[in-house]
């Protein structure tokens, strides 16, 4: 059993308004709330009161769940096996097209509606359109590491899962053994689809012409997409040598292999683990360099990152390689070309008092990847100097407010000093354009490191980079105003940017990467920019980038930036429009962070 709470009410009492519209009792608010001081204790007693009414009803109705339980199950399992088709607003439109192309269709009269010749309906059965029988993802290919996460997260969400004890064949391609299997005859199936399809909202309106309705969360999440995966979908039924999956598992060890006469060894830049096995190596005091040959020892153009031997360096890959599923290959010559040597940076984390959820999750994502850093409050920032603590500070969405008196995430009024003890003090305070700007201006002149993504990606523009808002409209005065919502609307959904791969900020991608984006800033780079030392690094190249979830009007964000490169002084600035991070979930732009990082304070040589 699982449950969602989402309750008002914090430890300290809080006052409930007058709310006119919500004092008429409806189905999802049928206990309205009237004017009051509202307790804690009264937030926690809804939440019991709904515990016992489940426990309540599922006693009383037991035999009914658990025979609908299994009596859903298996009909998911016997649509897994045979052709079915989900209906998708894109589908349906493409039938709309058809009809309003066809001039003499017949349309006769059937009760309040009007209907139309069935061979439109037909379209919707088109074979290419069936829900597939099936998902593989080959150990061959893409960051299998990360593929492994993503299987042990479907495991945990009762999905079953296979892997291939042999190498096989399906549908004339060839796949290793140890790829990993999802087939779609299972009681999970609606899931699995889920995670694997991409999820088409609808043009949503309040009325003709009207503003759109937004949805009451993201309206794209296929976490597969996310996670930056390589699958087939396969839509015939298929089999081969595959075990199921017992529980959660770890990937194969890694090997160090060609060890004699190795001046050095590289591992796939694609992995973003490889990040965890960096992070070790320059804890130990090993050299690591990123590579700009992206053609050395990479097959596919994504590149690999070259670690220097030395007496102590076979050890930390040994244990690197058995811990993670890493494989490092020993070379006999090192990368010609620029390579950029890695040192260990000083992270600062920007939060604030009462936490930030954005900071809170990429905090945890940090903590998982071994970087070391610590948090940093506003009166830090403030206070200057920030060169002598840290090498590089991150802004995740709602560090960085537009105007005074804004952003900060989740802030409402912040208690003061004297309500609060000593040592939460200094957690007080808030970002400014006024006073904390100059300061971040000042670190990255001096060799600093910046990182904004989100909402914080308006740094840019308080540092007077030639960046501007690309989401404007003209009017005929020659104004500029942001896009309204009736022409464009982008709630939390996965789009898709072309990606310049040989900038290092972007080593480890391929040319086109899904992002999750949720009305995220677009730039809009000035025709002098590139003199000015601002290069686009990821950018929308095409007028349909959406991959999964609703995107009104989205040939606007064509010739758009979504990813910029920075130099301020010494130092460097990368902004991100896209949720790079979001919830620590879209581990396939999780290198964009890594690579910032470690690219930002490296040393390069020749």
């Amino acid at each position: 059993v699982g449950l969602l709470t989402e309750t008002i009410g914090n430890p300290t009492p809080d006052r409930i308004g007058f709310v006119p519209d919500r004092v008429i009792a409806r189905g999802d608010l049928p206990f309205p709330i009237t004017p009051q001081v509202w307790h804690f204790r009264q937030s926690v007693d809804y939440s019991i009161t709904a515990n016992y009414a489940v426990l309540d009803f599922a006693q009383r109705y037991r035999e009914s769940l658990l025979f609908n339980i299994y009596l859903a199950g298996r009909n998911s399992i016997h649509r897994g096996s045979v052709d079915t088709w989900t209906t998708y607003p894109r589908h349906l439109q493409e039938v709309k097209d058809q009809i309003a192309r066809d001039t003499n269709i017949g349309v006769v009269s059937g009760g309040r509606v009007q209907t139309v010749p069935d061979k439109y309906y037909e379209v919707l059965r088109k074979p290419e359109w069936r829900d597939p029988r099936g998902y593989i993802l080959s150990a061959s290919e893409g960051d299998f590491l990360t593929a492994t996460k993503f299987v042990n997260i479907m495991i945990k969400s009762g999905l079953t899962a296979h892997r291939a004890t042999a190498a096989f064949t399906v549908g004339g391609k060839a796949y290793p053994a140890g790829s990993y299997v999802f087939k779609s005859a299972q009681a999970f199936r609606p899931h699995l689809l889920d995670m694997f399809e991409p999820q088409d909202h609808p043009n949503d309106f309040q009325y003709p012409g009207g503003p759109p309705v937004p949805p009451y969360d993201s309206a794209g999440w296929t976490l597969a997409f996310q996670m930056g995966l390589k699958f087939d979908r396969v839509l015939e039924a298929f089999d081969g040598p595959f075990e199921k999956i017992a529980d959660v598992i770890k990937p194969p060890p890694g090997k160090v292999t060609d060890v004699a006469g190795a001046v050095g060894y590289v591992v796939n830049h694609k992995n973003n683990d490889a990040f965890i096995a960096v992070n070790r190596l320059l804890k130990a005091n090993e050299d690591v360099f990123f590579v700009g040959d992206r053609s050395y020892q990479s097959a596919d153009g994504t590149g690999v990152m070259f670690i220097a031997a030395k007496p102590t360096t076979g050890a930390v890959l040994a244990k690197a390689a058995a811990d993670l599923g890493l494989n490092f290959t020993g070379v006999t010559a090192r990368p010609s070309g620029a390579t950029y040597k890695l040192t260990k940076p000083r992270i600062g984390l920007w939060d604030q008092y009462g936490g930030s959820m954005p900071s809170g999750h990429l905090r945890w994502l940090l903590e998982q990847f071994e970087f070391d850093f610590e948090r940093v409050f506003p009166a830090t920032l403030d206070a200057g100097n920030l060169n002598a603590r840290f090498d590089v500070i991150l802004f995740p969405d709602g560090g960085i407010p537009e105007t005074d008196g804004g952003g900060g995430g989740f802030g409402g009024r912040q208690p003061t000093a004297a309500e609060i003890p000593a040592e939460f003090r200094d957690h007080l305070g808030r970002v400014s354009i006024a006073k904390t700007i100059p300061q971040l201006k000042q670190f990255a002149e001096a060799g600093g490191v910046l990182l904004a993504f989100g909402g914080s990606a308006v740094l840019g523009h308080h540092l007077g980079l030639p960046v501007s808002d690309h989401l404007v409209e003209v009017s005929q005065d020659g104004r500029e105003s942001p896009l309204p919502r009736t022409k464009y609307y982008i709630p939390g959904s996965i789009l898709q940017v072309a990606v310049d791969n040989t900038n290092p900020v972007a080593f480890g991608f391929e040319k086109k990467l899904d992002v999750f984006f949720d009305n995220s800033p677009v730039l809009e780079l000035a025709p002098d920019a590139t003199l000015r030392g601002v290069k686009p690094v990821a950018w929308f190249d095409t007028k349909d980038a959406l991959r999964s979830g609703w995107a009104w009007g989205q040939h606007y964000l064509s010739g758009g930036t979504a990813a910029v490169e920075a130099r301020v002084g010494k130092g460097k600035v990368f902004l991100f429009g896209p949720e790079i991070t979001f919830r620590a979930q879209p581990h396939g732009t999780f290198k964009f962070l890594f690579n910032s990082i470690y690219y930002g304070t490296s040393v390069p040589t020749p």
